[in-house]
């Protein structure tokens, strides 16, 4: 095969890498992709949108279960999961999510070189698989991460990682999910709602410990009514003979899941080869997103937290702007995260006690006629203000489906909201966004339903 030559190449077509490639093709660059696997990344094809689509699947089992025994008069026979057809769906859904993004990239007329790409210096990459060296003017190192394994667990078997849990075609009887953060409780709690006997063990003394306790309480307290049994302040040993070994005891499990954290997934590009400055295994980028070398850049989790395929995306326009000549750098305010536990958490912007000079305020779902009609009034939305203007400079809440109030949080914060624009702004009745603006009229001592 002939060796290649673009203006622009990226290494990982996950999300920044392709979105970094399809504005950079629509802006008129020059554009390749090298990527072993298929378009979409972790996200795409193990991660955020199969995963999605488990909790879903579990989720509607588990309504149909418990129905009869809730207030509502539904009566129907005991469900049963044909998981092999819910695994057809998923991947089903993925399958189509990868050619929407290969036919997008073509439509931008960007390139896709199928293998392992390995710099052999700041211009010149070799592509493993394709036997082809390509030339570039600028590279983005886009290559995502991996998940962290633990020596005395290593991947394989019964031990599963979370690709490895995307992978299952039966439900497991018992599952151990090493690992209290979101990745882990996500997954154990989908599990928990097919059937499974699921145990989380997680080293900290509490699950989802970025967040506070306050924000955490209500998604401890479903875990407990849905059967999962949580050990916190517990370490995993190893496993044998069907057991996890603890330092609190062993757990019978079929099945264990290590959802420990993620790691940049560096190796085996050649970063050795070139002179980049990193922050410990992550590449240290500046306002542009470009490392220590001119030329070559680097976006999403290769750069550290927050490891968020939108964080990622984000960085990805921004750079294909930047490398097309317009002035633009990275200055987000706030970037929300979700928790797609049960019930789901939202954060965007500082924390309770992370600001100088805040208050928090927040408002109960119990109060909100929305969450109560859907049965579903565990939780609150909370508001970090400044006390000196009453800048919205946080945002947070817990409960089922506030996955969707993320975009009207960062939209807040990046336009400089204060809580007399929230309160003055008429929200739709009866949804759960009502809570946003209740949370801020009751921070300027003018609650309405509270």
């Amino acid at each position: 095969m002939s060796d290649l030559k673009c203006k622009l190449l990226i290494i990982g077509a996950g999300p920044g890498g392709y979105v970094c490639a399809i504005r950079a093709g629509q802006l008129g660059i020059d554009t390749i992709v090298v990527d072993e696997g298929k378009p979409g990344g972790t996200c795409l094809n193990v991660g955020c949108i199969p995963s999605k689509a488990l909790i879903h699947a579990a989720e509607e089992f588990h309504r149909i279960a418990q129905a009869p025994q809730g207030p509502l008069g539904i009566r129907c026979g005991a469900p049963e999961i044909d998981f092999a057809k819910t695994v057809a769906w998923k991947d089903g859904i993925v399958q189509r999510l990868n050619s929407g993004v290969a036919a997008l990239m073509k439509k931008a007329g960007v390139r896709f070189v199928e293998g392992r790409a390995r710099f052999l210096d700041g211009k010149t990459v070799a592509v493993n698989g394709s036997g082809q060296v390509i030339q570039a003017q600028y590279i983005v190192i886009a290559s995502g991460s991996a998940p962290v394994e633990l020596p005395d667990l290593p991947f394989g078997g019964p031990i599963l990682s979370s690709t490895g849990a995307m992978e299952l075609t039966q439900v497991p009887d018992s599952l151990a999910v090493v690992g209290g953060g979101y990745i882990g409780l996500e997954l154990g709690t989908a599990f928990a709602k097919l059937g499974t006997k699921v145990t989380v063990v997680e080293a900290e003394e509490r699950i989802l410990p970025l967040y506070d306790a306050e924000l955490t309480r209500p998604v401890s307290a479903r875990l407990k009514a849905l059967g999962v049994a949580v050990k916190t302040g517990t370490r995993a040993r190893g496993y044998e003979n069907g057991r996890l070994q603890t330092s609190q005891g062993d757990v019978a499990a079929e099945k264990v899941l290590v959802t420990v954290g993620r790691r940049p997934r560096t190796a085996g590009i050649g970063i050795e080869e070139l002179a980049l400055t990193q922050d410990g295994p992550f590449v240290k980028t500046d306002s542009h997103c470009q490392s220590s070398m001119r030329g070559i850049y680097a976006i999403g989790d290769v750069t550290g937290e927050p490891m968020l395929a939108h964080r990622a995306m984000a960085q990805g326009e921004m750079v294909a702007e930047y490398i097309a000549g317009h002035a633009v750098q990275w200055d987000k305010r706030a970037i929300p995260a979700v928790c797609f536990t049960d019930p789901e958490v939202v954060a965007c912007g500082a924390l309770p006690g992370e600001a100088e000079g805040t208050a928090a305020t927040l408002f109960p779902l119990q109060a909100n006629g929305r969450a109560l009609t859907a049965e579903r009034e565990d939780g609150f939305l909370r508001v970090i203000w400044r006390q000196s203007d009453h800048a919205v400079v946080g945002l947070q809440a817990v409960g089922a489906g506030v996955s969707e109030l993320s975009a009207a949080f960062a939209l807040a914060i990046e336009m400089g909201a204060c809580l007399e624009d929230i309160g003055a702004t008429i929200h739709a009745h009866p949804t759960q966004s009502e809570a946003l603006q209740e949370a801020c009229l009751r921070a300027l001592g003018q609650a309405l339903h509270i």
